[in-house]
């Protein structure tokens, strides 16, 4: 039986016009197990691991395409690569990341407080107006150590 996550992105393909080929439904299958950002390689590591006979090439156009589709969304944290989370929109789940420039961890961040949905509207409408310019969505990553390296760093 299908879980709802796997409906939600069978629709999308269907809205698409597009295949649920065997990489893609693994690539998804991978993003709903690890519930975490993956870079291409990790994908195709993982993939591998999974017996999938496919070539990195491969697993980066149907990354791009995923993305474009809405189903995976791209995010880069400053390491040189990108990389990929899965996009939630039954419930939506905006957020923004804490990443720790010493060991890489990234934190998912949610719980914004009123005043900063607050602030982040004003800013959208300010800068749409100002550069008319539609703004369709916004990542904004904070930068610093997590606990584990603040602590290492402060000993």
């Amino acid at each position: 039986m299908k879980n709802k996550v796997e409906k939600e992105w069978e629709k999308e393909f269907d809205y698409f016009n597009k295949r649920i080929t065997p990489c893609r439904r693994a690539i998804m299958e991978i993003f709903e197990e690890e519930e975490r950002h993956l870079s291409a390689e990790e994908v195709y590591m993982l993939l591998r691991e999974r017996g999938e006979k496919v070539g990195i090439a491969t697993v980066y156009r149907n990354l791009d395409l995923l993305s474009q589709m809405g189903l995976l969304h791209r995010v880069n944290f400053g390491d040189g690569r990108e990389h990929y989370e899965m996009t939630r929109v039954s419930p939506p789940q905006h957020h923004h990341h804490l990443v720790c420039t010493r060991c890489g961890k990234v934190i998912d961040y949610s719980e914004l407080v009123r005043e900063e949905h607050e602030f982040l509207d004003r800013l959208e409408r300010e800068l749409s107006s100002k550069y008319d310019f539609l703004i369709q969505s916004h990542q904004i990553y904070f930068y610093g150590l997590c606990e584990s390296c603040r602590s290492n760093f402060e000993s």
